[in-house]
């Protein structure tokens, strides 16, 4: 039974897109996993049904997997039961899957700032505290305008400035993003009367990276209406915001360039001049390369989401990729046939389907574009229902070609072209094919004696007028064809070599007596054994047909 516990730790959970929460682990046993009665639910297939556990033992949280899939890690390192500590990072097994963090209760951070004692104004205690306000909103917050907010209020106390404001860079501008005063309210746009123009020529002219200098008695002089007392400031203080690139672990850097600024933290007084000692100098570029550093996670955060949503609509466009293919192929009668594609990619260029265009006819059809991605799926929609409609009107796939041939010059203008079987079998064994330079199908009679069908013609789309030949022979009852892509033939196992067509030749003589259906699983299930996982640069596609008149 689950028990409760008291003052218990928390977990922030950081989903894929981003998002945070915190989740208090009150009950025993606590756990994670994919299941929607775990503790914490990871809506992601990679992720197990229950991945792993939290359990409070002896006043200490372990974290243990529970045999998962792809793992769980801490800090970068897979485990199997391990000790969690103040800020501990956990992972499952994919750096775009969800992340933990851990909080006992009472944290570090939390700890040291619910426990400070009320700052004297401008004193030590208090510069300390507000940059622990920062620490502590980085590691809450879900916004990051409230963790710039945050940086805003920090630099603040740290200087003893009046009003504080924070623009960033965008377009040869500087916009407004955080305009606070002392006492924590919120400010007007306009009550930042300094023009702009003169900040942005400070920061471009600065000779250091993190600090610069701003002149405040050119203000006098830039506007008729701007008079001493209205710009009467005692001092003013601008720290850039630098643009930071995030790598990996070691590769985190600053661009030394003048020019590459990612913003300003801008703050002035009227009434007592900013406390620029050199301590408060260093805690103002620290808050200052946070700040730079919290931006550009939201960068990321922002290419991220955008990765994403292009990922969400490329498994939109599989999904109706692979409803456009047979939903169901005829296991028996006189006519069977077997059919697969697997994409290199989300989607692919490949494509195959069968027909059936009257009682006594079947159509069948492979195609295979050249690229990838969704370009080369798109071209091989197409393909599809152009061979599609030829497989409807049987007595013309030479003009159908023809025409396919005369869109693609046309439109991809030599950037795309195809190779394409098409093929028509009668009841009575007639079987009726143009081959654009596709790969041979074999043809496997009962007696095991191999043989080709072909090249009829050039691929779709590379030469002009070019013509496509139909060629007939004669089916034997008990005779299967073997329609394959280059996707087969050429995939690759581990150490780089090509599968290749004698091996395809040989798992097909093992299988010679095989119905259709068997001999297609088997052939798939070869290659699979020989690529052992092995990235593919090409779609495999096969299709086994089997004539049973």
């Amino acid at each position: 039974m689950p028990h409760e516990l008291g003052s218990p730790a928390s977990l922030i959970v950081v989903d894929p897109s981003g998002r945070r929460s915190t989740v208090p682990v009150r009950t025993q046993p606590f756990t994670i996993g994919r299941q929607s009665d775990n503790q914490i639910v990871m809506r992601d297939n990679r992720a197990s049904r229950v991945h792993a556990r939290v359990t409070h033992e002896q006043g200490d949280y372990w974290i243990e997997d529970l045999n998962s899939r792809h793992g769980t890690f801490v800090n970068g390192a897979r485990i199997q039961k391990h000790k969690l500590q103040d800020s501990d990072r956990i992972e499952f097994g994919a750096i775009d899957s969800y992340q933990l963090i851990f909080m006992p209760a009472g944290g570090q951070v939390s700890h040291l700032v619910e426990n400070f004692p009320a700052p004297e104004k401008g004193g030590k205690m208090g510069k300390l505290k507000a940059v622990m306000e920062v620490a502590r909103a980085l590691q809450t917050s879900l916004s990051t305008h409230d963790v710039l907010t945050a940086v805003v209020d920090a630099a603040l106390a740290v200087t003893g400035a009046e009003r504080g404001f924070l623009l960033l860079s965008r377009d040869d501008e500087l916009e407004m993003r955080v305009a606070r005063d002392r006492a924590g309210s919120q400010l007007a746009e306009g009550d930042l009367q300094v023009p702009r123009r003169l900040i942005r020529k400070a920061l471009r002219e600065r000779r250091e990276l993190l600090s610069m200098n701003f002149d405040h008695g050119e203000i006098g002089g830039v506007k008729p209406e701007h008079t001493v007392a209205d710009l009467d400031l005692r001092s003013v203080v601008c720290v850039p915001l630098v643009r930071i690139r995030i790598g990996g672990a070691q590769d985190t850097s600053l661009l030394s360039a003048a020019n590459e600024t990612a913003g300003v933290l801008y703050m002035d007084s009227r009434i007592g001049a900013a406390d620029l000692s050199a301590g408060n100098r260093e805690l103002l570029q620290t808050l200052a390369l946070e700040a730079s550093t919290i931006l550009e996670n939201a960068r990321l955060l922002e290419e991220e989401r955008g990765k994403q949503k292009i990922e969400e609509e490329l498994n939109v466009a599989r999904q109706i990729q692979q409803s456009l293919y047979p939903r169901c192929l005829p296991a028996e009668g006189w006519f069977v046939a077997r059919g697969s594609s697997v994409a290199s990619l989300q989607v692919g260029g490949d494509y195959f389907d069968v027909l059936n265009v009257n009682e006594d006819c079947w159509a069948a059809a492979v195609a295979d574009v050249s690229g990838k991605g969704v370009s080369s799926a798109l071209l091989a929609c197409y393909l599809q229902g152009a061979l599609s409609a030829a497989g409807q009107n049987s007595q013309s796939p030479q003009h159908t070609m023809e025409l396919i041939n005369r869109f693609l010059l046309e439109r991809a203008e030599a950037e795309k072209y195809a190779t394409a079987f098409h093929c028509t079998l009668q009841r009575n064994g007639r079987l009726r094919y143009i081959n654009a330079g596709h790969c041979a199908p074999l043809v496997i009679p009962r007696d095991g004696r191999i043989w080709q069908l072909e090249t009829t013609g050039v691929p779709l789309g590379l030469v002009p007028g070019a013509k496509f030949t139909a060629v007939e022979t004669v089916l034997l009852s008990g005779d299967r064809l073997v329609i394959y892509s280059d996707g087969v033939s050429e995939a690759r196992g581990p150490n780089g070599d090509f599968y290749g067509l004698d091996r395809l030749r040989e798992v097909i003589g093992r299988n010679v007596s095989a119905p259709g259906d068997k001999l297609h699983d088997a052939i798939l299930e070869d290659v699979r054994e020989f690529t052992r996982n092995t990235p593919q640069a090409d779609d495999i596609t096969l299709v086994v047909l089997g004539y049973c008149g």
